[in-house]
């Protein structure tokens, strides 16, 4: 590998992490018997490479190819346990999805009335930190991340907090959807399911270009105030401190990536 750091992305696991590179991703996760398995493979390209980097797009992009990569994972690695495979989780949608349906139904748009909906739709996450594994995962995931990107060998030093978690797209995504269904309700007198995504999926494009700009802007006022919840939130609730053995998975999926991204 050259001196010259990759750009990695992650996800936590229940029982692992998933670690995204330029071109390849690759897991690692604590079996049923103790043992450590690593897997790794290709990433698909939904897009052309230029039209990834075009402002609007990205954010989509990016996450779209994300989600095609569980499909992958769960095939090349049975053993790993996804974020939402907890039946607590599956109910909390369920709920999620029926108690925003009703809130929308009964009550004219308002402030007050998008704002309930923004929180009831935290609700599953919060269900899933409630498994303490996937909170010390998530605080895995960062410390690996990081230490690789600072040249650290033991990653147990660095803060399990990281500047570009997805936590810190949470206040302006739901601020941004928010703000988009209340003028879309102004405009249009009974939007459908497609222009209620639309409006969410501009949203989330708007909020990624925020969080693209603060990412190449840290210290700027503007940044360090887009990133204070992010940081919180994760200080708060998304991260806790990883066991030993938790961040050896970390440093097996770290090394896997590594392997992967060298070998391409």
């Amino acid at each position: 590998m050259s001196s010259e750091r990759m750009r990695l992305g992650g996800m936590a696991l229940r029982n692992g992490l998933l670690i995204h590179g330029p071109t390849h991703w690759a897991v690692a996760v604590r079996g049923p018997d103790g043992a450590v398995q690593v897997a790794s493979a290709r990433k698909p390209e939904l897009a052309p490479r230029l039209a990834a980097r075009l402002p609007g797009l990205r954010g989509p992009l990016k996450l779209a190819e994300a989600l095609a990569v569980l499909p992958l994972v769960r095939r090349r690695m049975p053993a790993a346990r996804l974020p939402f495979e907890d039946v607590r989780v599956l109910a909390a949608i369920g709920a999620t999805l029926v108690a925003t349906g009703v809130l929308r139904k009964r009550f004219g748009s308002s402030t007050l009335r998008e704002g309930a909906v923004q929180a009831i739709g935290v609700i599953p996450a919060l269900v899933a930190l409630l498994d303490r594994d996937l909170a010390a995962y998530h605080g895995v995931e960062h410390k690996a991340i990081a230490a690789y990107e600072q040249g650290i060998d033991d990653p147990t030093s660095v803060p399990k907090e990281h500047d570009r978690c997805g936590s810190n797209l949470l206040a302006p995504m739901m601020l941004l959807s928010a703000g988009g269904t209340i003028l879309l309700e102004r405009v249009v007198e009974r939007p459908g399911p497609v222009a209620r995504a639309t409006v969410g999926l501009a949203g989330a494009s708007v909020a990624v270009e925020m969080f693209a700009w603060s990412d190449r802007h840290h210290g700027d006022p503007l940044a360090e105030a887009f990133h204070t919840p992010g940081r919180e939130i994760q200080r708060l609730i998304a991260t806790k401190e990883p066991t030993p053995a938790q961040l050896q998975v970390g440093v097996a999926a770290l090394a896997e990536i590594l392997r992967a991204e060298s070998a391409a």
